[in-house]
This record gives structure tokens, C-alpha cells and sequence, in this order.
């Protein structure tokens, strides 16, 4: 059944629905209990499932990703909030030599169920350590699966997905996300990883966007189709596994591919995307494919300095124009 609600109410719903159905979901994190979080998310979940299941942390990331790791370990599938994900970088070593190394290391035996979800990204003046994009990092650490929800039906149906799932996973919610509204297909099947999402068919260029990215991808695209320019926008939902399919078989029809992520340019996973690209169907390319990202600087306080730096409609209508 359809409903209309916010990115933030579809992963409240999400969230809600799954701990009702299954006891052994467990949610650890800074004020995600009475408060609900900084940004509302667990709201009303402590007061339905109390603080056995709903439990506020201390300021400790690297404690309370330990504590939802031997948790998993031990049959339970904990849900970690993090309040901004720049500060999972004080609990690396748990993400990259833990949570994706368990199961690996102990030929299958110790599944992690864990979900480590919460919001990132520019667009708010929030300055250099409260608004960085880190999927490429994520996607440099084999084991751990890789979610950027772009829609409040994809956050809800993507979730539902993770917490089912034996193997960590990254949730990566926008912050300027959260706001948006859109339908939501409530107690429809979860949605499957490594499945892209068309966004709109077009044939002139491929564009394939990374989470808040389809958004200025659909702008841009809108301006173009007025100059007589077809985008098709596709939106990978994962990166981790990453739908490259879909992705060759637009490229075989457009001949032309820009990738568009927040992500530092230098050393980002779209980077990654163009080459396989390159190197499987290079044949059916009619230009070089190119990157647009955020410039490899600190993100700034300052907004004029910090639209400077960020991807833009503008920057993919340029892009578009120059390879048409």
C-alpha cells in the first residue's frame, strides 16, 4: 500500500517494522532513545520496545560498534546509529579490521549481522568534520556491504533488506535527505542489493548518480531535456555489491557516462565505476566518460566556498554539454 511520507518517517516505519518482527533487532546509539535521535529517527522506539532494546550509548564509537559486534556475534542484529558517520573514523578499527573480517576469518562460522546506519554528507554549513562523504572509503574494506538509499521507498525498502541480512552493512542516509517526501510502499518486499534503479530512460548520456546526487542529476536533467538533451539517470542504490549490468547496457545505448558522488574526486569509487565501464565496453564509447565530485579539500563552513567545492546541477549540465 502506498503512502506518501518523509525519508525520515519511511526509515522510523522501516525500523519499527522490523523489531516488531523479529525480537532479536537491537538498536545502540547517542539519544536514540527518548530524544529519538538527532535527527528523529528512532523516534517513539524506546517508548514501544523500552531500554532493553533501545539502548542511548555513551560518546564512544569505538565502544559501542565493539559492544553491536559481539553482540551479533552472539545471535543478536544490532542496528548502530551514528550521529554524524564522520565519527566512525574513532572506531576504524572495529569497521575495518572487525565487523568485515569476522566471517571471513573464521571460514563462515561467525556471521555480523549489523547495521551501521546514519547520515552524512555537505549542503548544511556544517563545516570540515561534520559533512564528508565516506562510501569510498566504505567500498575500500571487503565484507562490509555498501547502501546509499536516495528515496524515501528505497530507505525504507533497503533497510528492511540490511537488517536481514548476515553480513554488515554501511547505511548511508544524506542529511539534506531526510526532508524530502515521497510514496512509500508499505509491506512491499524489501528491496534487493545490487540492483540499480533506472530513475528515467534516456539516449543521449548516462548518468549515474550516488544517493542526494540523483536529485541534482534530475535537475540537470530536466534543464537538458529542454535544449533537446535525453539523460537516463541511474541511481546503484548499493555500491557494495554494485549493479555494473545495468550500467554497460545504458552505456551500449547512450555511448556517453558521467558518474556523479559527493565523495573526494581522488581516489573515489566513481573512479572505480569508469574503469570498469572502460574496460568492458569501451568499444560503444563515443567520448571519455567523466567524474564529477566534491574538490579534494576540506569541506568549508563557509556556503559560498563549500557550494564551490560541492557537485552541482550546473557542474553536470556543463559535463553533459560538453560530451553532446
Amino acid at each position: 500500500m502506498a503512502q506518501k511520507m518523509t525519508y525520515t518517517q519511511a526509515l522510523n516505519l522501516a525500523i519499527k517494522e522490523e523489531m516488531e518482527r523479529d525480537d532479536r533487532i537491537v538498536l545502540f546509539g547517542e539519544d536514540i532513545g527518548k530524544p529519538g535521535g538527532a535527527f528523529q529517527v528512532t523516534k517513539g522506539l524506546w517508548e514501544q520496545f523500552g531500554s532493553d532494546r533501545v539502548l542511548d550509548t555513551p560518546i564512544s564509537e569505538t565502544g559501542f560498534f565493539g559492544m553491536a559486534i559481539g553482540a551479533a556475534l552472539t545471535g543478536l542484529r544490532p542496528v548502530v546509529e551514528i550521529l554524524y558517520m564522520d565519527f566512525c573514523a574513532v572506531a576504524m578499527d572495529q569497521l575495518i579490521n572487525q565487523a568485515n573480517k569476522l566471517t571471513y576469518m573464521s571460514g563462515g562460522q561467525f556471521p555480523v549481522p549489523v547495521v551501521f546506519r546514519g547520515q552524512q554528507g555537505a549542503g548544511r554549513g556544517n563545516g570540515a568534520q561534520h559533512s564528508q562523504s565516506f562510501e569510498s572509503l566504505f567500498c575500500n574494506m571487503p565484507g562490509i556491504e555498501v547502501v546509499l538509499p536516495s528515496s524515501p521507498n528505497d530507505a525504507y525498502g533497503l533497510f528492511k533488506t540490511a537488517v536481514r541480512n548476515n553480513k554488515p552493512v554501511i547505511f548511508l542516509e544524506h542529511k539534506l535527505l531526510y526532508g524530502i517526501r515521497d510514496e512509500v510502499e508499505v509491506g512491499g518486499d524489501p528491496i534487493p542489493f545490487g540492483k540499480a534503479n533506472v530513475i528515467q530512460s534516456g539516449s543521449d548520456v548516462t548518468i549515474v548518480a550516488v544517493s542526494r546526487m540523483v536529485q541534482l542529476a534530475k535537475e540537470a536533467a530536466h534543464r537538458l531535456q529542454e535544449r533537446g538533451i535525453s539523460c537516463e539517470i541511474i541511481d546503484p542504490r548499493t555500491l557494495v555489491p554494485f549493479d555494473l549490468e545495468t550500467v554497460k547496457q545504458s552505456v551500449q545505448k547512450t555511448g556517453r557516462l558521467i558518474v556523479v558522488e559527493e565523495s573526494h574526486k581522488w581516489g573515489s569509487i566513481g573512479t572505480s565505476i569508469i574503469y570498469e565501464v572502460m574496460e568492458q565496453v569501451f568499444d560503444y564509447l563515443d567520448a571519455p566518460p567523466k567524474l564529477i565530485g566534491t574538490e579534494n579539500v576540506p569541506i568549508p563552513h563557509s556556503k559560498p566556498l563549500e557550494d564551490a567545492a560541492l557537485p552541482s546541477p550546473e557542474k553536470i549540465e556543463n559535463a553533459v554539454l560538453s560530451l553532446v
